[in-house]
């Protein structure tokens, strides 16, 4: 992969090419090994937490090989080198729970010892054979224990006999076709004068003289910078939190949902509006809203978005109008409404139109919940909401 070159198409989507031959992911589980016998920290670590870290490798690799292969506008993603690693993951040895499901602890000659859990009464629940990994992250705010349980997380509901057509935007966050809207909670908007004041805090205690003689920052910087990290990921829980309510409010009543396949990450380019679009969190409320359809197996449709705010729900003519005009008025057959809730009236046409062709999504891939899901052993996403959801 010298320069982000790409394979050619008749190379196997498991392998790479390589000087000496063909790598895949069973090579760089193997090289561990070799890396572990060389470095001293690599042989501290529980091996099979050394073959996490090349299976995340893999995935980088693979998906940026997949990138050009599909010939994916934009940056294809190449593999970059991560500096600063807040987390480690173990497999099926390295750790072991309490009697009591209250605390873990790990083996291996890093040192972390017994660690004391919170929050983790539903652990009883499971049997140790369920629990595939454990994954330890470091946050702003404290350390935190993932634990990947195989688990069916499919549940049967009565069917409702509804659906809905949703459009995304920034006035409201959701409209349907029926003419409901959500208004836009706008998280970081309403905490961004407390960021700003963290932020300059935090820089007024920043010395470059430091910087440049390679010393470190004073403790003083290091708490400030700590009280700024806390407060940007209160407003990211907030957003998540409510991404994933309303997510599972809408799957609960409908049996079918349509929505579009914005290209968030090219849209975030448009500097006058990425501070907001980033606020309205599209990309987490499509993957809870995709993760709940799976679960209580609902449809979920993901529509292209061209020309949903531009043609008349009513006669299909196409009406063209400037993101400043927030009414539609048809002149050909007269028909007014919100821009919003006419663009959710076809998106659900379309999303008609698609169920039965392509399948649930609207090109046939993956959910994005599901994704890059690298958890579970077997490659299958598992349960990832709270025991109230």
């Amino acid at each position: 992969m010298d320069n982000g070159r790409c394979y050619k198409s008749g190379d196997p989507p498991n392998a790479l090419p390589h000087k000496g031959g063909k790598i895949d992911k069973y090579a760089l589980n193997k090289h561990c090994a070799v890396l572990a016998a060389e470095f001293s920290f690599a042989d501290e670590l529980n091996s099979m937490a050394r073959q996490s870290a090349a299976e995340r490798a893999w995935s980088a690799i693979s998906r940026f090989y997949d990138n050009c292969k599909k010939k994916v506008k934009g940056s294809s993603g190449f593999p970059k080198f991560k500096k600063h690693c807040r987390s480690v993951e173990y497999k099926t040895s390295g750790w072991k729970l309490s009697n009591t499901r209250k605390a873990i602890t790990f083996s291996d000659k890093k040192g972390i010892g017994t660690l004391k859990l919170k929050g983790t009464y539903d652990l009883n629940y499971y049997d140790i054979k369920q629990i595939k990994r454990v994954r330890l992250m470091r946050r702003a705010d404290g350390y935190y224990a993932q634990f990947a349980i195989d688990v069916d997380i499919k549940i049967e509901t009565q069917p409702t006999k509804e659906m809905v057509g949703i459009d995304l935007g920034l006035k409201y966050f959701i409209a349907d076709d029926k003419g409901n809207v959500e208004q836009s909670p706008q998280f970081y908007r309403k905490s961004e004068k407390q960021l700003n004041r963290a932020n300059r805090k935090k820089s007024k205690k920043y010395d470059p003289k430091k910087k440049k003689a390679k010393q470190p920052q004073s403790a003083n910087y290091h708490k400030a910078r700590n009280r700024y990290a806390r407060k940007h990921l209160r407003v990211s829980r907030q957003r998540k939190e409510y991404c994933k309510r309303l997510a599972y409010s809408v799957i609960q009543s409908n049996d079918l949902v349509a929505y579009e396949d914005l290209n968030v990450k090219g849209l975030v380019r448009n500097r006058h509006f990425a501070k907001s679009i980033s606020d309205a969190g599209w990309s987490t409320f499509r993957s809870w809203l995709e993760y709940f359809g799976h679960k209580y197996q609902k449809v979920t449709v993901a529509v292209p978005p061209h020309n949903t705010s531009q043609n008349c729900s009513n006669c299909g003519e196409k009406v063209k109008k400037s993101l400043s005009t927030r009414t539609h008025v048809c002149p050909h057959c007269g028909y007014v409404e919100d821009r919003d809730v006419n663009a959710a009236i076809n998106i659900l046409t379309r999303g008609l139109g698609t169920v039965g062709h392509t399948g649930t999504y609207a090109w046939g891939d993956l959910p994005s919940w599901a994704i890059g899901a690298n958890l579970s052993s077997n490659g299958e996403s598992t349960n990832q909401e709270s025991p109230r959801l």
